[in-house]
């Protein structure tokens, strides 16, 4: 059987009706702050620290957004060893008018140097200031939450297990190292060490 014609404005003023009856409510911002979820995406911050100018994060950047200029500082040797050379940060930077917020660059961060915050009132009269430096980036590191405690009932962490694995087995193996003379590796027994005589 086929569709009645005009079931589909029924069904929309059905819904129109349903919502005039309910009341509305509206959040008065900036009065009211907005209840964030909490991995919500507002700002990019940046723990300087971390930071080894690996240059991840803007290569692999859709928009190309990030700015990093860096010097190299060589580091006098201790001990009569031979001296060390190490890349100093001198700008970090993030257009905020380019920014598309994926992510990309805090996810290929090897060093844990770039975080999500929650911190979304950044709007400026000049797109030329939504380019943030890295002393404002550093100042929304402190809005950044703490990571989520660990589920009890998830699951260690691989390298966790592996490593308990290997506890393990470094406590099965006897302390003069593994017998002679066990099976082989076709799994029948093994040859003595001085020949089949």
């Amino acid at each position: 059987m086929g569709r009645l014609p005009g079931g589909g404005l029924a069904k929309g003023l059905a819904v129109t009706l349903r919502t005039m009856t309910r009341r509305t409510i509206t959040r008065q911002y900036p009065e009211v702050q907005p209840d964030l979820a909490p991995r919500s995406r507002g700002v990019i911050a940046l723990f300087e620290e971390n930071c080894t100018v690996c240059m991840l994060c803007a290569r692999e950047c859709p928009d190309w957004c990030i700015y990093i200029d860096s010097h190299k500082e060589t580091l006098p040797a201790e001990g009569g060893g031979r001296a060390r050379t190490r890349n100093v940060l001198d700008r970090f930077a993030i257009d905020f008018a380019l920014c598309m917020y994926c992510g990309i660059c805090i996810e290929v961060c090897p060093f844990d140097a770039l975080f999500w915050s929650p911190e979304f009132e950044y709007a400026e009269y000049d797109i030329a200031e939504l380019t943030h430096e890295k002393e404002r980036l550093r100042e929304w590191m402190w809005t950044v939450p703490p990571p989520p405690a660990h589920d009890p009932s998830a699951e260690p962490p691989k390298e966790i297990a592996a490593a308990e694995k290997a506890a393990a087995r470094a406590a099965r193996t006897p302390p003069g190292g593994p017998r002679t003379g066990g099976p082989g590796p076709s799994g029948g027994p093994q040859a003595p060490p001085g020949g089949t005589g």
